[in-house]
């Protein structure tokens, strides 16, 4: 999807992978995994980021994404993973504890070019 802009045009479309801390199932059921697309959704809505797909699977998500080339794909990620885990150990405080060390998001992530 082309977008231009007043200063620039582009199309850069990503696809992002970034999976629970241990692989650990914590998406099991549909209410949990509709938390986590609402939450993502709000946090994209909040700084303009596009969704253009989103999955939530147990143990890891899925997102199509195209995105400013004014902004670092790194801060996108850091931006989605820490929001996302501060508002879910927000509406489900039980999972921490699941989670050795408190940490819902390893630090690594999987992010591509598609198109």
């Amino acid at each position: 999807m082309i977008v231009k802009t007043r200063t620039n045009v582009y199309d850069f479309n990503f696809h992002l992978v970034w999976v629970t801390k241990y692989r650990k199932e914590i998406f099991t059921t549909i209410e949990k995994q509709n938390a986590m697309q609402d939450i993502l959704t709000h946090i994209c809505d909040e700084h303009d980021i596009v969704i253009q797909s989103l999955q939530v699977m147990p143990d890891h998500i899925h997102m199509l994404i195209p995105f400013n080339p004014k902004h670092a794909a790194s801060s996108i990620v850091k931006t989605l993973k820490g929001k996302s885990a501060r508002l879910w150990f927000k509406a489900y405080p039980e999972t921490k504890a699941m989670l050795w060390g408190g940490h819902l998001w390893t630090p690594s992530y999987f992010m591509a070019t598609v198109g």
